[in-house]
């Protein structure tokens, strides 16, 4: 299995069975498009757990990597490789598309082989972008997914969908050109794209700085931090649910996975310099936008801005580095801030995931994301009812599930570099109880209001294999974060290395 090129068989599988789904879609065989649409997307997970079982787990030096000659005259190469930060990345991507297409299975009837085939395409194109070592074939993947998710939310997406994608491509168009800057002052440094190559140029505190800020922009955008967030609850709210689950569980990590292979090794003295403008944006994503979810009465503008505050602790836990290695000289307090915001950024792909398959379940039977439409759903819909409750205790951070893992080890960690953002970042387990456990008081229980919640039927055994599936994974690495933290390890551990080794 070693000698398979298994990352280009990640990243090429889905986008070709996202184009045989397409052709299978002049056929008119709805049945035969979904069920090649879901063979290929667990081929594509098949061939992604070797990327786990045939880790090295003692090494931060890529694997599986692949190198190609592609265009010579400007030194790029088709060069792919995986480490510790990215391979749980692409595992969450291929098992994410399997749950979104099982779960558009009755619900997408309209151009279902065109919708099958974009989420499949995406999915190779995500995988791209993680396992990318030169930075043109980083950027093509980059720009290629936003085309697939432009589509699913301009067809199928709600009565505001024009609105909607067209400010979700402004906004991160905006921010990728930017990146594209930065990306080709790099190449005039260097003399090719190679991305390892960028990691270890010395660039002088100006230039970084300016590159830094390049970056800041590109990949803040897609995270989103405040405050260039608001295209994201526009593109929830409009998106279908398959578009909500991806926007969520995958695309928003791809702006954070930005920060730890290009800000924090490439531009490391200015990472320093301007740690705090990162920790502010991301302090007031915590507080600010938590507490924006509490007054939203749709339920999908509620979980998106929820899924802002979460990841306002991702990027504070990369940015806790400097204050702690200033304050203690050491970088293992910073590892707990690193590794706990990327066991939150797989932990939030898992929960806001399933949030909005949960409200994907309502809004297929009722068609409408109105809170004030429901109350008193636990009367009818019991199973939804327990997993829409263990959903919403995971997104307030309950221990024993994975949404308090991370969170706990970034507060853990805060608290050595400054007391407040550990203070700040803490609120975050108050404010993220009060909307999710509110959201969860005026949906599921309390009396029913009208006849057709009195009418609604429980979920059926595809959902609740796709719901089960999350539920379990969650409490899994709940109870035992291992796996993940054993992967990361030596990878965080060069990187905070990168991070603290001046360029000047």
């Amino acid at each position: 299995m070693s000698d398979l090129p298994l990352l280009s068989l990640v990243i090429w599988l889905p986008i070709i069975g996202g184009l045989m789904v397409l052709a299978l879609g002049a056929t008119g065989n709805k049945d035969l498009v979904r069920w090649s649409s879901l063979a290929w997307a667990i081929i594509a997970f098949a061939v992604s757990i070797p990327l786990y079982t045939g880790f090295d787990l003692t090494t931060h030096q890529m694997q599986f990597v692949e190198q190609y000659s592609w265009i010579p005259a400007f030194n790029v190469f088709y060069h792919v490789g995986i480490d510790g930060v990215s391979m749980p990345l692409i595992l969450l991507t291929t098992f994410t598309t399997i749950l979104v297409v099982i779960a558009a299975w009755e619900v997408i009837d309209h151009k279902t082989a065109q919708y099958m085939a974009c989420f499949l395409i995406m999915e190779g194109m995500m995988n791209g972008v993680f396992a990318a070592l030169d930075a043109v074939l980083f950027y093509v993947f980059w720009e290629g997914m936003l085309i697939p998710m432009f589509l699913v939310i301009g067809i199928w997406g709600g009565v505001r969908r024009v609105y909607a994608t067209i400010k979700f491509f402004l906004y991160t168009f905006f921010g990728s050109v930017f990146l594209l800057i930065a990306l080709i002052y790099l190449y005039f440094q260097t003399g090719n794209f190679s991305i390892l190559d960028f990691q270890s140029v010395q660039i002088g505190l100006t230039a970084q700085i300016l590159i830094f800020l390049a970056f800041l922009i590109a990949f803040a955008v897609k995270v989103p931090m405040w405050p260039v967030h608001t295209w994201l609850p526009d593109a929830h709210v409009e998106a279908p649910t398959g578009g909500s689950v991806i926007l969520a569980a995958i695309m928003l990590k791809l702006g954070a996975y930005g920060f730890l292979r290009f800000m924090l090794p490439i531009t490391p003295d200015a990472s320093n310099e301007l740690d705090w403008l990162v920790i502010t944006m991301s302090l007031v994503a915590v507080v600010y936008i938590a507490l924006v979810a509490l007054v939203q009465e749709d339920m999908k503008k509620l979980v998106a801005y929820s899924s802002i505050s979460h990841m306002g602790f991702v990027t504070l836990g990369f940015f806790l580095v400097f204050g702690i290695y200033q304050q203690t000289g050491s970088t293992s307090g910073a590892a707990l801030g690193m590794e706990g915001a990327m066991v939150q950024m797989i932990s939030h792909g898992f929960i806001s995931g399933a949030m909005f398959l949960c409200i994907g379940v309502l809004y297929d039977r009722m068609h409408s994301r109105r809170i004030s439409d429901y109350g008193g759903v636990a009367n009818t819909m019991p199973w939804f009812a327990a997993f829409m409750v263990f959903f919403a205790m995971s997104n307030a951070g309950l221990p024993g599930t994975s949404g308090f893992v991370g969170e706990f080890l970034v507060i853990l960690s805060a608290f050595q570099a400054n007391f407040w953002y550990a203070f700040l970042a803490a609120t975050t387990l108050i404010l993220g109880a009060a909307y999710s456990l509110w959201l969860v008081k005026r949906v599921v229980f309390g009396e029913i209001k009208n006849d057709n919640v009195a009418a609604l039927k429980d979920i059926n055994a595809r959902e609740a294999l796709v719901l089960g599936s999350l539920a379990a994974l969650i409490l899994l690495f709940g109870i035992w974060p291992a796996p993940l933290l054993e992967v990361m390890h030596p990878t965080v551990g060069h990187l905070l290395q990168q991070a603290v080794t001046s360029k000047l």
